[in-house]
């Protein structure tokens, strides 16, 4: 500090609106946005998702019609989730290696929509595909298996890259699989192909909308708490992205958002890496749940809560709240 009050009033730089601008230390645009999408089976199909409000699954009409609307919008980048028909589950989550599974068409059909007008993000764990609901394989006393499922991942990574990906996204938090999915991919010659690694994901309790959103959180047995994070744990998120980034992670994420700045910010000063955060379902919801009792504007509640994870070093932020900004912040 170079000067003392009266002589320094910080004051003065907030006193009018383009003073505010000038001094404006983080900015939240469009481009900073990756917008997560439901999909489908059908035609001309929209579902909202119950715990949801204002989230809906969509037919690959309707999926092709958002991507569309992202591009008109500045959105640079989709993720997609699919929500598998409950008779193309089963125990080993095979259908997520189908060539024509729902992921695979969906990519294909965003394609025929916008080209490479958009950027594609693949989420490359089972619990769209498993009768049980876990990320992974598991044993008679239903531990989810690292290893073999490792390698049903590096599949469902090669299908989701030849359908026409651009990210894939691991997030189911097996050790190693960041090491075996890259290997494969430049083996296969994906060398663009980018990996975001969930890189820390927590046991939390704000997935249950999602789960809701994709079918698997009525199938789930037990919990995830051994292979997500536990809460808790800071240091351990270091390790775990020091590792996914020796094995060719691209980038890494931060799941949830809110709760896990600290995280966000610890990653992002320790490694100079990007980072990105997801504003999770049950974020969203209690936004929703907030705005539907009075207790917040929804348009300050956005921008305010997505500036946050920017000032925390976060390169961008996947939010179901990301078309409504990207409209704010285009008017």
């Amino acid at each position: 500090m170079t000067a003392n009050y009266p002589a320094l009033r910080l004051r003065r730089t907030r006193a009018t609106a383009w003073s505010r601008a000038m001094h404006r230390e983080t900015y939240l645009s469009p481009s900073d946005l990756i917008w997560p999408l439901f999909v489908t089976d059908g035609s001309g199909v929209e579902e909202p998702v119950g715990s949801l409000p204002g989230v809906s699954r969509w037919s690959l009409d309707g999926i092709a019609a958002r991507a569309k609307e992202a591009v008109s919008l500045g959105i640079p980048c989709l993720a997609l989730f699919p929500n598998t028909q409950p008779g193309r589950r089963s125990e080993d989550g095979r259908e997520a290696l189908n060539p024509d599974n729902l992921m695979c068409r969906a990519i294909r059909t965003v394609r025929d929509a916008v080209g490479d007008g958009i950027g594609l993000l693949t989420d490359v764990a089972l619990d769209p595909y498993t009768s049980h609901g876990q990320d992974g394989l598991i044993d008679q006393a239903g531990y989810v298996l690292n290893d073999a499922t490792v390698e049903v991942l590096v599949g469902q990574s090669l299908n989701q890259a030849a359908a026409g990906a651009d990210i894939i996204a691991p997030s189911d938090m097996m050790d190693g699989r960041i090491g075996v999915i890259r290997a494969a991919l430049e083996e296969a010659g994906h060398h663009n192909m980018q990996i975001m690694a969930y890189a820390a994901k927590y046991a939390s309790a704000f997935y249950g909308p999602f789960r809701d959103a994709v079918g698997s959180g009525g199938l789930l047995k037990g919990n995830k708490m051994t292979y997500q994070m536990d809460p808790a744990n800071g240091e351990e998120a270091l390790r775990e992205v020091a590792l996914d980034l020796a094995e060719g992670a691209d980038s890494v994420m931060v799941k949830p958002g809110l709760p896990y700045l600290d995280i966000a910010r610890r990653v992002k000063e320790r490694f100079e890496v990007p980072v990105f955060a997801y504003q999770v379902s049950g974020e969203y919801a209690m936004i929703e749940a907030a705005v539907t009792v009075g207790s917040g504007d929804r348009d300050a509640l956005v921008l305010e809560t997505l500036t946050a994870f920017k000032r925390a070093g976060c390169s961008g932020v996947l939010t179901y709240h990301a078309a409504h900004a990207a409209r704010l912040l285009g008017a």
